[in-house]
């Protein structure tokens, strides 16, 4: 691996072509950009430029009580949100020692694996397209929109979701959300199954994408990679497996592990991953037929908003309701670090607090921008065909990348 190209050459003479990769281009799936040098059509350096959308988000959230938060974190990775708001929550109540019910560690699970299924059909949808396969994606959508319509019996929202609050959701999940997801359960795999057959063995995808941009575990750690690209490059390292939260250490699952480290292997992760997620969901299902169904949030009055029906009727939801909104619970001086597994890796909250209702300093460990790192170094020598195809199995996503 090379340190991050620059370029050299300025003869008028040479043969060289610059290329501007973004930050418009569709391939790109972001706005992003990579100014590359072509040698004809085989890369010969690139530099990455980001920041096109960076909105800020840290320093907005240091003026922002706690509760507030979330929705900035849905602008994070987009196609996951809960993911990102559910490990937000939980980076808060490890601030504030609050201790969810295991009913509320339970419907997180289902949240996030849906969330997390979402993502990988995205991806791997867009991979197919990127190779020319449009019927694959086409399939998988359907049943995005049917996590999408899950999410909507939760919370009402769809894309960025704000789901849930500090100490677990804001209303019990309703009759409709289960009887969908169990419609889900039933019906994804026969589409995923279909999906795989399509893609898995397919001589043109994979000529497209066997031995391209394949990295080794020493590269990937030495960039700081998680998640299913770490994994496709052999080391078994997942965050739920590794450091259990939500109640992740009371399931039986597999963590997926590849072995080249190419697009190729990436795919495959992704995948398996999904297998692995509606294997949680079902466990999650099974656990919650035997914890109370009128649970839904932890019983800490200091910090989760009572109904507005009391608050409109009983004097002490009124008072709580104030002294939350108007940041007058002292809160713990002290310096957090939660991370979850998000669809992309490790998706990590670091939380300055002094004691105040807004963090002093709150840093987002961004899988996206961690992974970008090493696109443009690992681009030298690939034909622009094949960085294209390397882009689409990075999963940048542009919100996530910039922040």
């Amino acid at each position: 691996m090379q340190n991050h190209p620059v370029f050299t050459d300025n003869d008028p003479q040479s043969e060289l072509s610059t290329l501007n990769l973004g930050p418009t281009h569709p391939a790109t799936h972001g706005v992003f950009q990579n100014v590359l040098q072509l040698d004809g059509e085989r890369i010969v350096s690139g530099v990455s430029t980001i920041g096109y959308i960076h909105r800020a988000f840290e320093k907005i959230a240091e003026h922002r009580p706690f509760y507030q938060i979330t929705p900035l974190t849905d602008r994070l990775n987009y196609c996951s949100s809960p993911i990102n708001n559910m490990g937000w929550h939980m980076t808060v109540e490890k601030l504030l020692g609050i201790e969810t019910p295991k009913r509320v560690d339970y419907l997180r699970v289902i949240v996030m694996e849906l969330a997390r299924i979402a993502d990988h059909i995205v991806c791997n949808g867009v991979l197919g397209v990127d190779t020319g396969a449009f019927t694959g994606f086409l399939y998988m959508m359907e049943y995005r929109e049917a996590i999408y319509e899950i999410y909507e019996e939760v919370c009402g929202s769809r894309l960025t979701t704000n789901i849930g609050r500090i100490g677990g959701f804001e209303r019990n999940f309703n009759t409709i959300a289960f009887n969908k997801l169990r419609k889900f359960l039933k019906e994804f795999p026969v589409t995923l199954r279909e999906f795989e057959s399509l893609f898995n063995r397919n001589r043109i995808f994979v000529d497209r994408t066997k031995g391209v941009a394949a990295v080794t575990a020493e590269e990937a750690l030495s960039y700081s990679w998680s998640g299913p690209l770490l994994r496709a490059a052999g080391v078994d390292y997942d965050v739920r497996a590794m450091e259990p939260y939500s109640s992740y250490e009371d399931f039986e699952f597999e963590v997926p592990v590849g072995t080249n480290g190419d697009v190729y292997s990436r795919f495959l992760v992704r995948n398996e991953e999904m297998w692995q997620s509606l294997r949680l969901i079902e466990q999650a299902l099974v656990k919650l037929e035997k914890e109370p169904s009128d649970i839904f949030h932890a019983d800490v009055p200091d910090f989760y908003l009572p109904p507005k029906e009391d608050v409109y009727n009983n004097m002490e939801a009124l008072i709580y309701h104030f002294k939350i909104v108007m940041g007058e619970i002292p809160t713990p001086t002290t310096e957090v670090y939660h991370a979850v597994e998000g669809a992309n890796g490790e998706l990590g909250f670091y939380l300055v607090n002094d004691g105040g209702r807004s963090p002093y300093r709150l840093h987002f460990r961004r899988p996206s921008f961690i992974n970008y790192q090493m696109y443009a170094p690992m681009s030298r020598g690939m034909l622009l065909s094949d960085a294209i195809i390397n882009m689409s199995s990075l999963n940048v996503i542009a919100g996530e990348l910039d922040a």
